[in-house]
This record gives C-alpha cells, structure tokens and sequence, in this order.
C-alpha cells in the first residue's frame, strides 16, 4: 500500500519560512505528477504546487514567487519551501501524489500563520 507522510508543518510567524517534506514509501514518485494541497476551514482543497515527471512545475497564483516545489529522487521525497508565509496561508497542507493506478493523499500536516 502506498503511505505518504508528511512533515515540517507547525506555527510560524508572519513573514516567516517553513519547509513541508513528504516521504513516499512502497512507490518511487519519480512518475506521474506529485503535488501539495491545502485545505483551510470552511474552504475547499486547493492546489498549492505540483510537479511532473519530467520537472515541470505549476503554482497557484496566490503562492508563486514565496513557494518553491522540489522532488529529491534519491530519497524519494517531495517537499515545499514556503517563505513569506501570510495567515492567509494557514491550512492543513497534503501530499499528493497521481500515477497511472490511482491517486494517493498523505495525511496532512498543519500550518498555522501567525499575524
């Protein structure tokens, strides 16, 4: 069964950095497309970054320029560096990860931007 565990999540202060790794385990996440969401209360989930195989990269509009999407293939990790972190950015933020069988989601991990 493929697990998708995420980390780094937490409280910051506004204007602040934090970096979200996900570990991928029983699937490489070297195909298909791997990506981070975001869900904040009362609000639905969103695309935040993804990546495809090949290395291209999509931002949402509200995070280019302050989020930065990577993929570590030797460790077969994915992680998001976020800086200049608004409270608009609070939400919790999941691993996603969508190869030729299925789509799988990590389990969240919370990020709380404080003013």
């Amino acid at each position: 069964q493929v697990q998708l565990v995420e980390s780094g999540g937490g409280l910051v202060q506004a204007g602040g950095s934090r970096r979200l790794t996900c570990a991928a385990r029983r699937r490489s996440i070297t195909s298909g497309v791997s990506g981070w969401y975001r869900q904040a209360p009362g609000n639905q989930r969103e695309l935040v970054a993804s990546i495809t195989a090949d290395g291209r990269t999509n931002y949402a509009d509200s995070v280019k320029g302050r989020f930065t999407i990577s993929r570590d293939n030797a460790e077969n990790t994915l992680s998001l560096q976020m800086n200049s972190l608004k409270p608009e950015d609070s939400a919790v933020y999941y691993c996603n990860l969508r190869q030729w069988d299925g789509v799988y989601w990590g389990q969240g991990t919370q990020v709380t931007v404080s003013s």
